[in-house]
């Protein structure tokens, strides 16, 4: 076969990259600073229920926090607001991974409570279009995927930052193929980029008492990308000397989360995006699996709130939507109140899901008819809310 044609093609391609990926650079270097949400006559939260079980356990998050912030809506300090057609059918429709009428609705709010939405793969009844997750993160430029993971019993209490807008996933539709014998995808990380992300994992750790920070690459293999991320965590620790930090390679870091005798060494962890996912879906599962956990994507002017997990449409065909656990969509409105400086709302919240989750399990949501609803569950919340001495009961359970 004659390649030729190929790689001149594949030339033209990897330049039109290179320049595209230049501009960005330039735009991170000039972006301005972050939204201060105090100073806001008011806060809209737009709230898009994506696809499966999404709207089912996006409603019962949304009851649990209309709960918490009922006076502040009744001033008109909150306003939640339905963003629809963030759907596969609409999605496909328009032939876009999010149609620009939704992404314009999306954009006039300062966050978003998001439910799973699905991204097509071979096999699917769908066309191939792109994750609206990645396509959202990158609109709106959300460089930050925060994910918290706890477990007390087991001395687990990590905050994973993981970039969000490079790596692997940034060009992962862009690779090319040379005829039928050679697939080429792309990585990309930047310098600015990288420091965004690592700085904010210091910043976090400084101001919230955390003594450490891990960075996770593959450097020792992929040296110009991963590299470049190492590199540049080196330098930011030295504006934090009173902040630890240390370097894993991800395999290896892969077999110390699940080592009893290491695992609850680390804190606060910072690693690109390809890693990121891998690792966070690992450490929800010591949690009690992807359905325990939710994620913050943040930028300076956006932010987006999810569980980390997938639509489960076999739920939905099987009519068992109502069965569906909110309980990490919960989790990410937690999130959402700590980052709009709600911090002792978000402080009980999370409070009250520890004493629900792991502690008292007065109601278990199984995903079949022999548990509780999701519905059920979130009145579980929000009573275990209503309690005058809930700080004392849950020092009492952390402490037994």
């Amino acid at each position: 076969m004659d390649y030729e044609k190929y790689i001149q093609e594949a030339k033209e391609h990897f330049e039109s990259i290179l320049r595209e990926q230049l501009e960005r650079v330039e735009k991170i270097k000039n972006e301005g600073d972050w939204i201060d949400y105090s100073k806001l006559p008011k806060i809209i939260i737009g709230v898009a229920g994506g696809d499966g079980i999404g709207p089912f356990i996006t409603e019962q998050t949304q009851r649990v926090l209309e709960f918490l912030l009922r006076d502040e809506i009744a001033e008109g300090k909150i306003e939640f607001r339905k963003i629809e057609g963030l759907t596969i059918e609409n999605r496909v429709k328009h032939m876009q991974a999010v149609p620009d009428d939704v992404l314009q609705e999306i954009k006039k709010c300062h966050v978003l409570l998001k439910g799973p939405t699905t991204t097509p793969k071979k096999g699917d009844p769908w066309p191939n279009i792109e994750s609206a997750n990645v396509a959202i993160r990158r609109a709106l430029d959300l460089f930050a995927n925060v994910r918290p993971v706890r477990v007390p019993d087991l001395g687990i209490d990590w905050v994973f930052f993981r970039e969000n807008t490079e790596g692997a996933y940034m060009l992962g539709s862009k690779g090319v193929m040379i005829g039928d014998d050679l697939a080429m995808d792309f990585k990309v990380i930047t310098a600015p980029g990288a420091e965004r992300i690592i700085r904010l994992a210091f910043d976090y750790a400084k101001k919230n008492n955390r003594k450490k920070v891990t960075v996770v690459t593959k450097a020792n293999v992929v040296k110009k990308t991963d590299g470049l991320f190492l590199d540049i965590a080196e330098k930011v620790a030295k504006d934090y000397p009173e902040i630890q930090w240390d370097d894993w390679f991800i395999d290896i870091m892969t077999a110390k989360l699940i080592d009893p005798a290491r695992r609850s060494q680390f804190d606060v962890i910072v690693l690109p995006n390809l890693y990121g996912d891998i690792l966070t879906d690992e450490a929800a599962q010591i949690q009690g699996g992807v359905g325990t956990a939710g994620s913050a994507n943040i930028g300076k002017r956006y932010a987006m709130f999810e569980a980390i997990h997938g639509t489960a449409l076999r739920m939905v065909k099987e009519g068992r939507e109502k069965y569906a656990n909110p309980m990490s969509m919960i989790k990410a409105g937690a999130m959402m109140l700590e980052h709009l400086g709600y911090v002792e709302k978000a402080k009980r919240l999370n409070m009250a899901i520890d004493i629900c989750n792991s502690f008292e399990r007065k109601v278990v949501v199984t995903g079949h008819s022999d548990g509780a609803t999701g519905e059920e569950m979130a009145n579980y919340v929000m009573e275990t809310l209503k309690d005058e001495n809930l700080e004392d009961k849950w020092k009492k359970y952390q402490s037994q």
